[in-house]
């Protein structure tokens, strides 16, 4: 009887590819929270202004 695990194959990590991820991820969160930031600056002149 063979074991599971014979029959497949390890399966490789793309480095390059997971670390191109990674950056856009945290680029794209980095993003959001400027966004965030100038928003909450229109709320805030929004809500002294009302």
């Amino acid at each position: 009887m063979e074991k599971p695990n014979s029959c497949k194959k390890a399966k490789k990590m793309d480095f390059k590819k997971l670390k191109k991820n990674t950056f856009n991820s945290l680029y794209d969160v980095e993003v959001f929270l400027r966004d965030f930031k100038q928003f909450s600056k229109y709320i805030k002149l929004y809500k002294i202004l009302r």
